[in-house]
This record gives structure tokens, sequence and C-alpha cells, in this order.
């Protein structure tokens, strides 16, 4: 009761914060479970889509009833949109994974915050300041030196897509950002049904042996259902770029992780662009959070 009080008590701008901070901090170990799998691309993608589909489906039944589809419904344009941002995202980001080092995967996530930034200047008329442009021009600059360095050594490809990742998110957060009223938990929950139906097409094999048996459902409800949900419902507290900025610390940790365990060691180039990006997005964030 008291922690119920407690949570009520809580300003928008805390609850907003506390929800980013949990959802990215489940996220953090998903790229080495994506790397610990042998399942086949499209196996990892389909069941990335079906176990969190299912549940969250079955958890939001009990907790709106039939009401989940009116909520859907409502959701209207907003939510189409986000089922397919989300639905793509979701796809695009175990595509890169699979095709260059997690390191530049997260790196071009790590761009998001700016991404969001760019199209709330254009859909919610929240122009970026002076040092948001400044920032975006180096975060822009870095990421052409890290593409450049992967042409070289022919992960290209993998970046592309972690690029696609960061818009598509970058473009989820606005949307939710831009209909505080409506709850798109359920268009969410849709999304993860056209991803694991999108990949019915091209799946090789539905077999889990071995450690997949374990690494896959955990990796399916640790990182993937449990923080999609906290990550659809945080920027109706706190600005979308805001939201964005948390995933920061999947770029920090989420190499940490592979490094640690299977030694996969990003490049210097990818290490020096995310240190600028990183730096510059950081230093951004604290001078907004000083002057408001």
């Amino acid at each position: 009761m008291e922690r119920a009080k407690s949570v009520k008590s809580l300003t928008d701008q805390q609850k907003g914060s506390l929800l980013a901070f949990v959802a990215v901090m489940f996220i953090t170990p998903d790229s080495l479970f994506i790397r610990l799998s042998n399942l086949d691309t499209w196996g990892l993608v389909f069941y990335r889509g079906i176990i969190p589909f299912f549940t969250v489906f079955f958890g939001m039944l009990l907790i709106y009833k039939l009401n989940f589809f009116k909520i859907l419904f409502n959701s209207g344009f907003h939510g189409i949109i986000y089922i397919v941002t989300f639905s793509i995202t979701n796809i695009t980001f175990v595509v890169s994974i699979q095709n260059t080092n997690v390191a530049n995967t997260l790196v071009m996530i790590a761009t998001a915050p700016m991404l969001s930034a760019i199209l709330g200047s254009i859909f919610l008329k929240e122009p970026p300041d002076r040092k948001t442009l400044i920032s975006i021009i180096i975060t822009f600059i870095a990421i052409v030196y890290i593409f450049f360095d992967s042409l070289k050594i022919g992960n290209f490809y993998g970046d592309i897509l972690g690029f696609v990742t960061a818009l598509g998110l970058a473009v989820g957060a606005i949307t939710i950002r831009s209909a505080k009223t409506k709850n798109l938990v359920p268009a969410a929950v849709v999304g993860k049904l056209f991803v694991a139906s999108f990949a019915l097409f091209f799946i090789e094999s539905f077999t889990l042996i071995d450690k997949d048996l374990f690494i896959v459902p955990l990796m399916c409800i640790l990182c993937v259902a449990i923080p999609f949900v906290l990550v659809t419902i945080a920027p109706r507290f706190i600005p979308a770029a805001e939201v964005n900025l948390f995933f920061l610390l999947e770029t920090i940790i989420g190499p940490v992780w592979v490094w640690v365990i299977i030694n996969e060691q990003p490049s210097v180039e990818t290490l020096q662009g995310g240190a600028i990006i990183i730096t510059t997005i950081a230093i951004h964030s604290f001078l907004k959070l000083r002057k408001n």
C-alpha cells in the first residue's frame, strides 16, 4: 500500500526516467543472448515476436480484459504508425546484430536521441536549440566515420540496419509523445505478432535444442517483453529524446557483456566514433537538464 502511494507521489519526470532506466537495464544483455543463440536470424526474429506477444497479450487481457481491443482501436492513426515502426525496429535490430559487431549496432542506436530531436522539430513543432544542432552535426560526422570503417571490413549492411533501428526508435518515441492520452502498449503487442508472422516466410527451423531451450525464452521475456512495455509507457511522461538517452546505457554496457563473455572486440574506429557520440549526447543532456 505504501509502495503504491510512493509511486503515485512521483512526478512525471521521475516516473518516465524510472521506467526508461529499468527498461534499458533489462535490455543490456540482449545482444549477448543473440550472439549465444544457435538459431538462424529469422528463427530468432520469430521467437522474439511470438513469445513476447503471448506473454504481454495474456497479461494485458488480465488487466484490461476486453477493453484491450477498445484501447487498441482507439489508438487510431498513432497506433498504426507505432505498429509499423515497432515491427521494423524489432526485425532490423536482430539482422543488424547478425551482420556487424554488437558495438556497431548499439552505437548506431545511440543516435536515436538526436534523430528524435530532428523529428520532434518537424512533426511536434519543438525546434532544437543551438546546442542540440551542434550535437546533431557532431553525431552525424561520427556516424560517417564509423560507416567508412565498416565499408572496409564488410560490416556496412549491419551498420545501416542499426541506423534504421535508431530511426525507427525515434519515430516510435515521437509517435508516443504526440499521443500522450493514448495507450499504445496494445499496438506494440500487435507489432510483435506482425514480427512473428513476417519471420514465418523466411524461417528455416522452429527447433530449439541444447542451450537455446533456456536462452531464447529467457531473452524473449527478460530482454524483450518486459522492456518493450516500459519503453512504450515512458514517453507519456518525459520527452521522446530523453527516453532514448537512456539507451546510451545499453551502448556502453551491451558491448561489455559481449566482450567479457565471448571476447568480441569492436574496432578502434567504432570505439573512437562511439566515444564521440556518447560524450556528445551525454554533455548535451547534462546541459539541457541543468538549464531545466
